[in-house]
């Protein structure tokens, strides 16, 4: 194996780059203004590796630097370390990862026509979000779809909750409903209250279902055009399940019919 590229050694909190890293790590839309995201961890890391991604930097505190293992060392095109006393200030954790990537965020896109989807409108938990991504790589659905006022897809919380599922998906963010026009697919929306029970219906393929706000649900100008709307039973009495549970559930049921 060739030799590891050196590393650039950060110990000044006013350093440019630590700087952007800063941002990276604690800005929820600073992606969007670099063009790069952040991924803390070792989990993360190699999903992306996993996946094809190749970082542009690969970032390690000063202490574990020393013991990184070779994969780590050799995944970027530059390796960056940065002092222990400011490495806490590049993570959102309470025991920080000891490394991470910067990646370059992929390069703006539209809806994919006649490709099974998923549609945020306006779910704005990041760790909601996260989960709902992992249900989609999970179950065979290739893109997600968010619309304004969605949580940032990249955002780093988001990027933890997805366990690295951002890597398998065609993710678009910042929609309005007249984008939706180009999707091609049933649109099937979940309702506590109306609509045809998931475990009887006929559910076509591909679809996209379409997940709403936390406490508003979906808003009545989506709700208008579906084709469908569905139902989970739920016959221990609650009024509602949490939207990142609900969309685990009918993503799966649209897998299971399938096989």
């Amino acid at each position: 194996m060739s030799a590891a590229p050196a590393a650039l050694h950060l110990r000044s909190r006013d350093n440019p780059l630590l700087k952007d890293l800063r941002r990276l790590a604690q800005d929820n839309g600073a992606y969007r203004k670099q063009g790069r995201v952040w991924l803390e961890g070792d989990h993360l890391c190699r999903a992306a590796l996993a996946r094809g991604r190749v970082p542009v930097l690969a970032v390690f505190c000063e202490s574990f630097w020393p013991v990184a293992q070779e994969w780590s060392r050799h995944a970027a095109i530059k390796n960056v370390v940065v002092a222990d006393m400011l490495w806490p200030e590049l993570s959102g954790l309470e025991s920080p990862a000891p490394m991470g990537f910067v990646l370059d965020l992929p390069p703006p896109s539209g809806v994919q026509a006649g490709v099974a989807a998923v549609l945020l409108d306006r779910v704005q938990d990041a760790g909601n979000v996260g989960s709902i991504l992992r249900s989609a790589a999970a179950f065979g659905f290739a893109q997600v779809l968010a619309l304004k006022g969605t949580a940032a897809l990249w955002a780093p919380k988001v990027l933890r909750a997805g366990m690295g599922a951002h890597f398998g998906l065609h993710l678009v963010e910042g929609l309005e409903l007249p984008a939706l026009e180009a999707l091609g697919v049933p649109l099937l929306v979940t309702s506590s209250h109306q609509g045809d029970l998931l475990h009887r219906a006929a559910l076509p393929w591909p679809c996209a279902w379409v997940m709403g706000h936390e406490g508003q649900g979906v808003s009545p100008l989506l709700e208008a055009r579906a084709a469908q709307r569905i139902r989970i039973a739920q016959p221990g009495g609650e009024e509602s399940l949490n939207v990142a549970a609900a969309a685990a559930i009918c993503l799966h049921a649209s897998a299971a019919a399938r096989v």
